[in-house]
């Protein structure tokens, strides 16, 4: 979650180099931290310090967990700052490379429909949508903010509904339709002297804060934890009273698939897996002034996990690899 603080009301820089400094103390979250930190420079108002830290990310010899991610937002700060060609480039790369996390389509997308490039922002909401969610029985709640700004453009554009304008309007829980909300035609009543204009808006600019609103509120996801064999394997040794909750790694992977299944079909959105290394239990306990070997201790440590943006969203996207670690294709693994 980026942050959207005004820079009245917070120290965007000193936050800044708060996340660096932490980014600095623990290297496995220096991605999340550092791109945090890149957010709150833009919102001060320095980009150039905003796009050294993306170099850094994308330079850095640790492999990136989503590259295209730093790729897009570094091109949406380059383009705000007079650097239109380097960003166009770095669009065109990001599209190129078919990510099959929705994130960067939709911020490429947004920069390019906030520089008045509507058609192209539409072929590119297009592009990513047709990527991740044709075949796609229910699409996920990352995909959401795709296919919402694609009805946004294409309203904008002028063009008829289409199947997944239709999703778009059925995903939305708005009171205020997608269509009104996105109507290039509406009229913004705030200066008007006619009351019914005013109460008109007035009731739109709230449906749009009450979206915003629930999208805030999930941070992060509810997430299961994963243990990968060998340190399951390790877990298990060092502490024998976890080998109730885990009689054995395919037992476990079955538990999650099934886990997952059972939130999803009682209506859970927004669900996710993290993966635990045995230190970074081991750590947490710590801090937490309990013995690993209770088995209560997991769930936090799964939340917590996901509140650090540890978590990776699932059902995995249409043709991902399975989240198991097997390698195959979720469709093909524990999603068959």
């Amino acid at each position: 979650m980026r942050p959207d603080t005004p820079a009245e009301n917070v120290d965007h820089t000193a936050e800044a180099a708060r996340l660096e400094r932490t980014a600095g103390l623990y290297p496995e979250d220096a991605e999340a931290l550092l791109l945090q930190a890149a957010a709150h420079l833009e919102l001060s108002g320095d980009r150039p310090a905003a796009t050294t830290l993306y170099d850094r990310l994308l330079s850095s010899q640790a492999g990136l967990e989503n590259p295209y991610l730093v790729r897009a937002l570094k091109a949406s700060n380059l383009w705000e700052y007079g650097h239109e060609a380097e960003a166009r480039a770095i669009i065109d790369g990001v599209r190129a490379g078919s990510p099959r996390d929705p994130a960067p389509w939709v911020i490429v997308a947004e920069a390019l429909e906030s520089h008045d490039e509507l058609e192209a922002a539409q072929e590119t909401f297009t592009e990513g949508a047709s990527l991740l969610l044709t075949g796609v029985e229910e699409p996920p709640y990352s995909t959401h903010p795709l296919l919402f700004g694609r009805h946004r453009v294409r309203r904008m554009l002028g063009v008829a509904h289409d199947e997944w304008d239709t999703v778009a309007d059925l995903l939305h829980s708005s009171p205020v339709s997608l269509d009104e909300l996105h109507d290039p035609k509406r009229v913004w009543s705030l200066g008007s002297d006619n009351p019914a204009e005013l109460a008109a808006e007035i009731s739109r600019l709230r449906a749009e804060l009450g979206t915003y609103r629930e999208a805030l509120s999930r941070p992060f996801p509810v997430a299961v934890l994963h243990w990968p064999a060998g340190e399951l394997a390790e877990l298990v040794e060092a502490y024998p009273t976890l080998a109730v909750e885990y009689p054995s790694h395919e037992e476990h992977l079955t538990t999650i698939e099934g886990s997952l299944r059972e939130l999803a079909a009682s209506g859970t959105p927004n669900l996710g897996i993290v993966t635990g290394t045995v230190p970074s239990y081991e750590a947490f306990a710590a801090s937490e002034g309990a013995s690993p070997g209770e088995a209560e201790l997991l769930p936090q440590y799964a939340t917590t996990l996901a509140a650090r943006g540890r978590a990776v969203e699932w059902p995995p996207q249409r043709g991902a690899v399975c989240w198991c670690g097997s390698g195959r294709v979720y469709e093909g693994c524990h999603g068959a």
